[in-house]
């Protein structure tokens, strides 16, 4: 059998065009002017750049909007040493370094755009980093001129490393962007009548619960019955308006659900039998302008089958940055936590080896299958590559999220792939599952759920692990270092 381990892949980077080389000779140009002033810089590489990070990140968490983007206990662990060392290979480097510092602001480019920081925000901290980095040289230089002169060399360089930044940054979001715009246009259902059909079901099925509650004895708890958490409305949450995208019927549906579960909440404890009827009247009145608006919705909806794997039908890798942006920012904004399951099937070279790749193809297809039993309608089911497949389940905590990893891990060994011989082939899945643990980088949360099915692996496959901290990341794994 295949003892290996797994091969890990990351998240496909964004497509970088080649230098400019314009912008390249302007990196030299001001590179060369550091090196006269090398060694007062040095002295502030020694022993001042722990100072600068310190003002820097203190400023930055004043301002609320900072507060999506960053914890104290992040800014600690990470961000300042993070600073720092950029600090000190941008003020280290010499011509011979241009590639590597190049590459260094573009990753950081593309890390603001995943994230989303707002540009003011980073050329804020670009301002902040040459008022303190002038009373640095002016503390330490001999005289006014060498002063001026670092100064200016200084300046010109953070200058170019944010320009390269921006220009990442720029390209990223609007790759990000022509993606987000495609999803919007793509079906994230098999047959759209059939989807339609499926959620006019589950809507009539949340009508009939409220039915059976507002006219029982006892109406049971409240937060049983609100819209927002049944199956439809988890669906319209985490699938519906990512797929509908902003218009005035997604609005209006949102709007409605939310009057729903405030009439649920303010008008059904301690009702009598009169006041129930009246709030079930308005129920159904508000359900049937949902039922009407969803509707409406699924006639514009289009079908692209370039966001569809070939083989298993689950969606490709193409939208997973897309949805896990909006599940991130769904957390920022409804405290609604979100869970990544990384699943890879177990010796499954040994599978293609053995019995061919036909074999193996109808295993991926058996699991596919399996994955789209064993989760719920709101959930994202993706062909991450080759053998691995990533799960998004939004509005989960822990307890659940593993709950349907484990449930996902018994389907998938209790289910052996029947062979064309009549033989039974057995399967069986190792999983990682990691929470959003806050931070506003899907990759980090995409690596932790790797960085957890590997330890599945390792700890014997078959079996599902959460990611924790300090955790070990899988061989050939990418350290996120920002």
């Amino acid at each position: 059998m295949n003892a290996s381990p797994p091969t890990v892949r990351p998240p496909a980077a964004p497509q970088r065009p080649r230098r400019d080389t314009r912008l390249a000779e302007d990196w030299e140009r001001r590179l060369g002017a550091v090196a006269p002033v090398r060694g007062l810089l040095e002295e502030i590489r020694a022993d001042g750049l722990a100072v600068l990070a310190d003002h820097f990140y203190g400023d930055m968490l004043d301002d609320p909007r900072a507060a999506r983007y960053l914890s104290p206990e992040q800014v600690r662990e990470r961000l300042k040493p993070s600073l720092q060392r950029w600090l000190r290979d941008l003020l280290a480097a010499g011509i011979g370094d241009l590639d590597t510092l190049y590459a260094q602001q573009q990753h950081v480019g593309h890390v603001h755009a995943r994230i989303g920081v707002p540009v003011d925000l980073v050329y804020r901290g670009g301002r902040m980093l040459k008022d303190g980095l002038r009373a640095a040289i002016r503390a330490r230089a001999d005289g006014e001129a060498a002063a001026l002169e670092a100064i200016e060399a200084v300046d010109s360089l953070l200058d170019i490393a944010f320009e390269t930044m921006t220009r990442a940054y720029a390209r990223s979001r609007e790759d990000a962007g022509a993606v987000d715009g495609s999803f919007r246009l793509f079906s994230l259902i098999q047959n759209i009548g059939t989807e339609r059909e499926r959620q006019r079901a589950l809507l009539l099925a949340w009508e009939n619960a409220v039915l059976y509650a507002l006219t029982a004895e006892q109406p049971g708890p409240t937060q049983a019955l609100l819209i927002s958490r049944s199956e439809f409305g988890l669906w319209f949450l985490h699938k519906g308006l990512a797929s509908f995208g902003d218009t005035a019927e997604t609005r209006e549906v949102a709007a409605i659900s939310g009057r729903i579960d405030q009439a649920l909440h303010e008008r059904l404890p301690g009702a009598d039998a009169a006041a129930r009827r009246a709030l079930l009247e308005d129920l159904r009145a508000w359900a049937e302008e949902i039922r009407s608006l969803v509707g409406m919705l699924f006639e514009g909806i289009g079908d692209l089958e370039s966001g569809r794997d070939a083989l298993t039908r689950l969606l490709n890798r193409r939208f997973l940055p897309t949805i896990l942006r909006r599940e991130i920012s769904l957390h920022a904004n409804t405290g609604r936590q979100f869970a990544v399951l990384m699943l890879d099937l177990d010796h499954f070279k040994a599978i293609n080896d053995t019995h061919g790749h036909e074999t193996g193809d109808r295993a991926l297809q058996h699991v596919a299958a399996l994955l789209v039993d064993n989760t719920r309608g709101s959930d994202y089911l993706f062909r991450y590559g080759g053998e691995e497949f990533v799960v998004v389940l939004g509005s989960v905590g822990e307890t659940e999220a593993l709950g349907i990893a484990e449930g996902l891990r018994r389907a998938i060994a209790e289910s052996p792939l029947t062979l064309a011989d009549g033989g039974r082939l057995d399967l069986t899945a190792s999983i990682g599952v990691a929470l959003q643990d806050g931070h506003p980088d899907y990759e980090r949360v995409l690596a932790r759920a790797d960085a957890a099915m590997y330890q599945a692996k390792r700890g014997g496959r078959d079996r599902v692990v959460l990611a924790v901290k300090g955790m070990p990341e899988p061989p050939g794994a990418r350290a996120l270092r920002y």
